[in-house]
C-alpha cells in the first residue's frame, strides 16, 4: 500500500505566527519536520503543503518538495486533502509541524500499526502535573481495543479513585488516513465538539469514524508557543544538537 506524508505549514498560527520558519539549532522548524519525515521508510513521498511564499521558498531551498495550497483552509487535514487530489495513494499521513522531532521510525510504526483502521494516531505517556494542566497538551482516552473514545485539552479522565494505577495519555500530533477516510472526513461539517475544544480529530469521533491509537514510548517535544521553542532550544543544547 502506498503512503504519502504531508506536512501542513501555514503562516498564520494564532499562538505562534510564522512558526514554520522559527529557527531552532540553526534550522527552521519546518526543516526539522521534513528531515524526520524523510527518515520514514514506508512512505513514497513527502510534501510540505503551505499557503505562504516565504515557507515555500525556504522548503525549496533546503531540497524539500513544497506545494502551494489554498489560504482558505481551516485545518491541516483540509490542506492534506488538497494534496491528495493531486497525488494518488492508499494512505496519507498528516505530520504536523508542531511535532518536528518525532523520529521517522515512529511514523513507520504508525503506518504499520494502522492496519485496516480508517484513521490512526499516536499517544504517549503524559509526563507530570504541568502537562496535565496544560491545554496545549491534548489528552486522549481509549476503549479496550485501543480506539479513541475522546480527545480533550482538559485532564481526562478525572482521577477520582486515587488507588487505581492509571497513566494519562498525551496525544501526539500526527494522523494516518486511509484515502476514503480522508475524503469522508473533509466532507463532514465542522462538529460542535471540534469547535468547542478546537480539535479537528473530534470531527471523526462525533461522526463515529474509528481512530486507532498507537502507543509510543518516545517523549515528543511539541512546539506550540514561543516559550516551547525556547525550551526546545535549551534541550537541544543539553543534548549537543539532537533531540
Amino acid at each position: 500500500m502506498t503512503t504519502i506524508i504531508v506536512i501542513p505549514a501555514r503562516w498564520g498560527s494564532s499562538r505562534f505566527p510564522g512558526k514554520p520558519l522559527a529557527m531552532l539549532g540553526g534550522k527552521p522548524l519546518i526543516q526539522w519536520a521534513w528531515e524526520r519525515a524523510m527518515e520514514c521508510k514506508k512512505a513514497k513521498k513527502v510534501v510540505v503543503a503551505t499557503d505562504d511564499q516565504r515557507i515555500f521558498d525556504v522548503v525549496k531551498g533546503f531540497g524539500g518538495e513544497p506545494l502551494m495550497t489554498k489560504s482558505s483552509h481551516l485545518s491541516g487535514t483540509d490542506r492534506v486533502a488538497e494534496v491528495a487530489a493531486l497525488y494518488q495513494a492508499d494512505r496519507y499521513v498528516n505530520f504536523q509541524g508542531d511535532e518536528p522531532f518525532l523520529p521517522g521510525k515512529e511514523i513507520d510504526r504508525l503506518i504499520e500499526g494502522m492496519g485496516v483502521a480508517p484513521i490512526a494516531t499516536l499517544a504517549r505517556k503524559l509526563m507530570g502535573d504541568s502537562e496535565r494542566k496544560n491545554p496545549n497538551v491534548v489528552k486522549v482516552v481509549c476503549d479496550v481495543d485501543g480506539f479513541a473514545i475522546y480527545f480533550s485539552r482538559a485532564s481526562i479522565p478525572f482521577l477520582k479513585n486515587k488507588t487505581i494505577n492509571y497513566s494519562l495519555q498525551a496525544h501526539v500530533g500526527i494522523y494516518a488516513f486511509s484515502s476514503w477516510a480522508l475524503q469522508k472526513f473533509i466532507s463532514l461539517p465542522y462538529g460542535i465538539l471540534e469547535q468547542v475544544e478546537s480539535l479537528e480529530q473530534l470531527r471523526a469521533i462525533e461522526n463515529r469514524i474509528p481512530i486507532r491509537v498507537i502507543s509510543t514510548a518516545y517523549q515528543t517535544v511539541a512546539i506550540d508557543t514561543p516559550e516551547d521553542l525556547s525550551k526546545a532550544e535549551q534541550m537541544l543544547k543539553h543534548n549537543k544538537g539532537r533531540l
